[in-house]
């Protein structure tokens, strides 16, 4: 092991095209899975597709689609509806990703530790477009909540707003290889002492909703919704969405913590190409060399000793050509030793996700190493002949193959990413070291305890753990109570357990067997603050969300998104009352018994409330009527019978109380 210093990955969480978390991730990758959709004529057309656009030459209906990218859970974050709607899906999931990625790594999201950074980046979506040609959108919150609601410029400050993260919080935009920039400027804060953890990672949905592309001869999209990087049939690529982030600590840190560790960061570095390409979107092969050599030299390594390369790899006739040729200049160490790394590309199984392609790579090779396995490129069979693979260190990985351990040193890999623009970032991987010390010894008896925001989500999150405790490989349930005390959220809904062993706990869990009368889980029960036994953090499955469908604005027209409404004949009162309900999120008809302030409104959603009630039902209601300390089963009834009290009376009143 090197004597540099350097970053462990300590806690990761994505959302890919086919998987909903890192684990189903890794599951399609270690199963050669090709997760890029293929959507019919009548889900595009349901989704506004334009009919002569779908019929025309040339339309591809596939996409690496995000399932449920338009799903946000608003109250953990302290959003109120109206706001989670006009937030752009982006910034929606990369919020719980973040909170994920932060519980993966042993830490509560609502009390992180101090000097934690933000290092973020994301794509261009429909919804920022539309959201800023919207009228009625603009006129309803404003143009500056606009903006921050819907500007890639804001992903960074929302994650450290919302979770509470005082280090430094930076969104980087490098285009297609933003994500492992955000990696390496995130590994040079940890390194130099500006945060002791830091978030970093990217988000890309350019819409929810099915989309496709039009083939162009020439461009750098696929003719047939496949993306074959390297492969004889390479043809372009397929564009897709997604969201990943890592938790990186310093590795002494870490290593003196006893983290759970999936990799190494031994090394990073970061170039441009400048002027040295044909073109500004073409990549250039001097710059690719210069960002791979100098990331192994700052790794104190040399890259002959990769047994791995994850490639950019988007199946581009220009760009696999000049990838491999730069590749192949840094990782040559004289003839006679090709096929010694296996290169790949997660492209082939998600598609191009933009902004988060680079994450998505690193999460792979982060997966790899942990499970000392090699995953394949899917949809290919034999490298193109012009690349000259036979010539180069490389061999194309078109199986799932065991990761032997190398003759002498640790297993090591290498990640890059390119951006048009010029960007190029390349990343060094190293297995993670064997566990000093010993692991905590299970105690005689320990208390598991669990919270979520609803008791549905609570039986969830019971059932997950279940599983988790039955896996050959389960931590020790000292650590696992350990976890859950310090690392997860106490929210409302909660419960324990007490257990022996990890088959009593799991049974328990499964029947949701709670137990009381322990003077530690009933003083958890009881929101009180308590004095857990000792353990180490450990991986485990995190917060089960379940949030609501807020949808997407969109340039085309479409059938509104998914949401309770009241049918026609039913009065007026009623529909009001959804309205509010549903706009401050209301728990029940017993919030309306509340003042406005008191269920968390404010002066935006009034103006949104005011503006709502006038032009979907006709009633003309004063801001100042949200502002007094009435009820909010009374404002709506003065707003529907259109009583005309003295409203600035009623306030100077209270004022003057």
């Amino acid at each position: 092991m090197s004597d540099v210093p350097a970053v462990a990955i300590v806690g990761m969480s994505g959302r890919f095209p086919g998987a909903g978390n890192v684990a189903e991730f890794w599951r399609n990758l270690r199963e050669g899975v090709c997760s890029i959709t293929d959507f019919s004529e009548d889900e595009l057309l349901a989704a506004g597709v334009d009919p002569a656009e779908l019929r025309g030459p040339g339309y591809v209906a596939a996409k690496g689609f995000l399932a449920d990218a338009d799903r946000f859970e608003h109250p953990l974050f302290g959003f109120n509806a109206t706001e989670a709607a006009a937030l752009d899906p982006q910034h929606r999931q990369l919020l719980e990703t973040a909170w994920s990625a932060l519980e993966d790594a042993g830490y509560d999201p609502r009390r992180p530790p101090a000097r934690t950074g933000v290092y973020v980046g994301g794509g261009p979506s429909e919804h920022s477009v539309a959201a800023q040609v919207d009228g009625t959108l603009r006129s309803r919150l404003g143009p500056m909540h606009v903006r921050v609601f819907t500007d890639r410029e804001f992903l960074a400050g929302w994650l450290s707003y919302r979770l509470g993260l005082t280090g430094p919080s930076l969104t980087v935009q490098t285009g297609c290889s933003t994500s492992l920039a955000t990696v390496h400027v995130a590994v040079q804060a940890l390194l130099g002492g500006e945060c002791d953890l830091a978030l970093a990672g990217g988000v890309s949905i350019e819409s929810p909703y099915p989309r496709g592309y039009v083939y162009e001869p020439g461009g750098i999209s696929s003719p047939d919704g496949r993306c074959r990087p390297f492969d004889e049939k390479a043809a372009g690529t397929v564009g897709g969405d997604g969201v990943g982030l890592v938790v990186l600590r310093r590795l002494e840190d870490a290593l003196a913590d006893g983290d759970p560790i999936y990799a190494v960061i031994r090394g990073t570095a970061a170039t441009n190409d400048g002027p040295g390409r044909v073109g500004f979107t073409a990549p250039g092969v001097d710059g690719q060399v210069a960002a791979i050599v100098e990331a192994w030299a700052t790794a104190g390594l040399d890259p002959s000793d990769a047994q791995f390369l994850e490639a950019h790899g988007t199946g581009t006739d220009l760009g696999d050509r000049i990838e491999i040729a730069a590749a192949a200049a840094a990782f040559e160490d004289g003839p006679g030793r090709p096929g010694r790394c296996a290169i790949g590309s997660v492209k082939s199984n998600v598609g191009h996700l933009n902004a988060a392609a680079g994450i998505a790579g690193l999460i792979k090779v982060a997966l790899m190493l942990r499970h000392r396995t090699m995953v394949p490129t899917v949809n290919v069979t034999r490298a193109h002949p012009d690349l000259s693979l036979d010539a180069t260190p490389f061999r194309l990985l078109t199986a799932t193959e065991e990761w032997p351990a190398p003759a002498s040193g640790p297993r090591l890999a290498g990640v890059s990413s390119l951006g048009i623009g010029g960007t190029n970032v390349h990343v060094v991987l190293e297995e993670a070291p064997a566990a000093a010390g010993t692991r905590t010894e299970t105690a005689p008896r320990v208390v598991l305890p669990l919270s979520a925001r609803t008791e549905e989500q609570l039986a969830t999150a019971a059932r997950r753990l279940a599983a988790a405790l039955r896996e050959p490989d389960a931590p020790a349930l000292a650590d696992v109570a350990y976890t859950l005390a310090h690392g997860r959220a106490a929210l409302d809904a909660r419960a324990y357990v007490i257990a022996t062993g990890h088959e009593q706990a799991a049974a328990a869990l499964e029947a949701r067997r709670w137990d009381r009368g322990d003077p530690l889980g009933d003083a958890w029960l009881a929101g009180e603050e308590v004095a857990w036994p000792a353990g180490w953090r450990v991986h485990l499955p995190t917060y089960p969300f379940a949030g609501d469908r807020h949808g997407a604005l969109t340039l085309r027209p479409r059938p509104q998104p998914e949401q309770d409404t009241r049918a026609p004949q039913e009065d007026v009162t009623a529909a009001v009352t959804e309205l509010f309900m549903t706009t401050l999120a209301l728990s029940g008809p017993g919030d309306l018994s509340r003042t406005y302030f008191a269920v968390g409104g404010d002066s935006l959603t009034a103006v949104f409330l005011a503006s709502e009630l006038r032009d979907r039902f006709g009633l003309e209601v004063p801001i100042e009527l949200f502002l007094t300390e009435l009820p909010l089963s009374e404002i709506i009834g003065r707003a529907v019978n259109g009583e005309e009290d003295d409203l600035l009376g009623d306030l100077l009143d209270e004022f003057e109380r």
